[in-house]
């Protein structure tokens, strides 16, 4: 069905006046909650799953307010997955499981996988420290603040729970709001499959609201798309082109064809806590071309290609990338990195990418059979880029199928490159750590002299519980990379491993 972007047809199109009396009853109930005295009393929102949207069969899920609030069954969403095939190139499609909900003070969750055999739990990113309670098959585990975690039983790869939770939406705009471009609890569709946001406007989807259409920026400025619903991406994720001050927040991108987000000469564009799940080829999640200022904040991101994609030209996008954030995200690439950047540019006129900032992540997967797309951080400068000025800090990197924890290669790539990479100049990384036992070697690989790599250092890298630093005792023929099994060439300079005292007296001095 078609949608035109008012109120009136909004709730015609979802239902008419049953939908339009469950939209006041949903709107009153969340103002009576949001506006209530004591902002510190427990609260909980969950959503309706609109009825044509498939769902997933393998758990129960049900939630409560901590300790002893009433539990509520949460309705489950059917995202798919792909796993390539490394002989064949094929990809197999797998489905798996999601919730969501909103909550303030503490909750528990229950989860019981109903396809029985439980013997293994884990609850992810393991930084959080989270320890279930099994009994039987069925697990309980509390959130003291709103999370977005992975459950997974007996190390099932697919076949697991994603729990996507926010803090409780103190003040959503209103429908009537001029200015809002409303979208209720339902399925929607718009004509074209395209929604163009102008400037100014906001889309918002409601909890329980699925847009199945691509949200469109063209040459604006000062427009968000942001909701407790989900675009059903069929059509396509988000595209961002040519615009300013752009807010994109809380949404869920599921199964797009293509990128969840591309983001293409553009600039302040602030993404937080946006969640994609794909299964299609070249399924990335967030994309940026010759941009500037663009903020990812608190993403979840599971993809079947790359998670994030930082370039410069490409299609028609020209100029520079610069002032790019990606931080407090947790990633998850079933296909490629987790965090790529650099392979697209301009051979005939060569452009910068610069001042990259990739902090308080944490890595839970990287699977790629191909040695020239690993790296759950990967600096691959291609067509004339330059990359400079990176800073990653606070990465905490799970043991993951197939890959490679970094990579730093000056590359002329045939397949998608007219001319090398100038270079990679200028990175620090400080409390990179890595456990696991699946990891291939490490790479760090200038072109010739001049198309090298110079100034890299690690402070306080730690593989494996141990702390790698030129000053680690080994044999003095020893490079410090052999220790940890990584490797480096001749046109590599000034790479250096510092524990954190080493850095903060050379600072110091």
């Amino acid at each position: 069905m078609n949608m035109a972007l008012s109120r009136r047809t909004a709730l015609q199109t979802a239902g008419a006046t049953v939908l339009a009396a469950g939209l006041t009853n949903l709107t009153a109930t969340a103002a009576r909650a949001d506006g209530a005295s004591d902002n510190s009393a427990p609260k909980l929102v969950t959503y309706p799953r609109p009825a044509t949207m498939p769902t997933n069969t393998s758990f129960k899920v049900r939630v409560r307010t901590a300790p002893e609030g009433d539990w509520q069954t949460l309705d489950i969403y059917r995202p798919q997955l792909e796993e390539i095939n490394p002989t064949t190139g094929s990809g197999k499609v797998y489905n798996t499981s999601m919730v969501y909900f909103d909550f303030q003070g503490s909750v528990e969750i229950e989860v019981t996988y109903l396809k029985g055999g439980t013997t293994k739990t884990r609850v992810r990113p393991d930084s959080l420290g989270i320890k279930p309670e099994l009994g039987g098959d069925t697990l309980v585990f509390t959130l003291h603040e709103p999370k977005d975690v992975v459950v997974q039983i007996n190390d099932e790869i697919f076949d697991c729970l994603h729990v996507i939770t926010n803090h409780i939406c103190a003040d959503p705009p209103s429908a009537d709001d001029p200015d809002v471009i409303y979208f209720g609890p339902g399925v929607h569709t718009v004509t074209g499959n395209v929604l163009t946001v102008p400037s100014g406007k906001t889309v918002y989807l409601a909890g329980g609201a699925v847009l199945q259409a691509q949200v469109f920026f063209k040459n604006v400025e000062k427009a968000a798309l942001t909701g407790r619903g989900m675009l059903n991406a069929g059509p396509g994720g988000i595209l961002c082109e040519g615009s300013r001050n752009i807010r994109v927040e809380d949404v869920i991108i599921m199964n797009p064809n293509g990128y969840a987000g591309t983001f293409g000469m553009s600039e302040n564009v602030h993404v937080k806590k946006a969640r994609s799940f794909s299964s299609k080829g070249n399924g990335d999640g967030f994309d940026v071309f010759s941009s500037t200022g663009i903020v990812f904040d608190g993403c979840f991101m599971r993809t079947s290609d790359d998670c994030f994609a930082i370039y410069c030209h490409r299609w028609d996008y020209y100029g520079d990338t610069r002032d790019i954030t990606i931080q407090n995200c947790t990633l998850w690439a079933d296909v490629a990195h987790p965090v790529n950047v650099g392979t697209h540019g301009n051979t005939d006129n060569p452009e910068t990418l610069e001042n990259l900032v990739i902090r308080n992540i944490d890595v839970l997967d990287h699977r790629e059979p191909q040695m020239n797309y690993q790296g759950c951080i990967a600096l691959n400068p291609g067509d004339s880029n330059l990359i400079r000025n990176v800073r990653i800090e606070d990465v905490r990197i799970e043991d993951f199928r197939w890959g490679q924890v970094i990579y730093m290669k000056v590359m002329f790539n045939p397949k998608y490159n007219t001319s090398v990479g100038r270079g990679i100049q200028d990175v620090y990384v400080k409390n990179l750590s890595y456990t696991g036992t699946h990891a291939n070697p490490s790479l760090f690989l200038g072109y010739d002299a001049d198309h090298a790599i110079d100034n890299v250092t690690f402070e306080n890298l730690v593989i494996n519980g141990i702390v790698v630093a030129d000053s680690m005792k080994k044999p003095k023929w020893y490079y410090t990379t052999d220790e940890i099994q990584w490797y480096y060439n001749e046109h590599v300079t000034n790479l250096r491993f510092l524990t954190t005292a080493e850095a903060e007296a050379a600072t110091a001095s």
